[in-house]
């Protein structure tokens, strides 16, 4: 069944939804679906609704709502990724798997030791094509929201942000304690930092730990800039019981 996002809450008294714009085109040229078909809309509550399309008529679709549920598929740990800036398309990548596994945020940040550093007109205008494979990926995966993908950041900006975290941990390639000993299991948020294909600067690492952060390691072998993350959120997701 296709799946839609609105930024906004349903009310309890309301038995139809409209959805229009690119998406209320997608519907209707690229979908070609018609009056009597049935899709999902999740708004910004995380609660999904079961529609019936009752019409379409030049993009606009209005839908009857059949029933709705709280959405089940979000993890019940908030992990933000902050994601070192890599070095061609990787980023996409990243950024779709990540949601698939159930990331809660992203936040691109500019290290050290980044080969890739655009402009900030450049940087906007990515981040812009993150959000929309965020989006498409969310779909995909049956998300009940669109992760964010935050303002890119420098290393010192993301470690002031970190801070609203119930606890944040650094991936670093010399070392660091298990994630199964990291103690996440009862926590509400978490922060993971991830570096570029050159890893992190060893004054970053002593910064990071200073906020109060660990490192953690993801075994003996030295993974990709694009795989390290997406190891570490299976990792989590299934330490926390969401794998299950």
């Amino acid at each position: 069944m296709p799946r839609f996002f609105i930024d906004r809450p349903v009310d309890r008294e309301e038995t139809n939804i409209i959805i229009d714009g690119e998406d209320g085109r997608h519907i209707e040229r690229s979908l070609r679906m018609a009056a009597g078909e049935e899709i999902a809309v999740c708004d910004s509550n995380e609660q999904e609704h079961f529609c019936k399309i009752t019409s379409i008529q030049n993009g606009v679709v209005t839908a009857e709502i059949l029933y709705s549920q709280p959405c089940k598929n979000e993890a019940s740990i908030k992990v933000t990724l902050y994601q070192a800036l890599t070095k061609g398309d990787k980023m996409d990548t990243i950024i779709q798997k990540a949601v698939e596994l159930g990331v809660y945020k992203i936040v691109p940040v500019i290290t050290k030791r980044c080969v890739s550093r655009p402009d900030q007109k450049s940087l906007m205008k990515k981040c812009r094509r993150w959000q929309k494979i965020a989006q498409q990926a969310a779909m995909q995966s049956h998300r009940g929201i669109i992760p964010e993908i935050g303002e890119p950041l420098d290393f010192k900006k993301a470690l002031e942000q970190c801070k609203e975290n119930s606890k944040n941990i650094l991936f670093y390639e010399k070392g660091g304690e298990k994630i199964s000993d990291s103690g996440i299991k009862d926590i509400e948020s978490l922060g993971i930092f991830i570096g570029s294909e050159g890893g992190f600067d060893p004054e970053e690492v002593s910064e990071f730990l200073k906020t109060g952060g660990t490192t953690a390691t993801l075994g003996k072998r030295i993974l990709r800039a694009e795989t390290a993350p997406l190891a570490a959120l299976t990792i989590i997701m299934y330490e926390t019981g969401n794998m299950d």
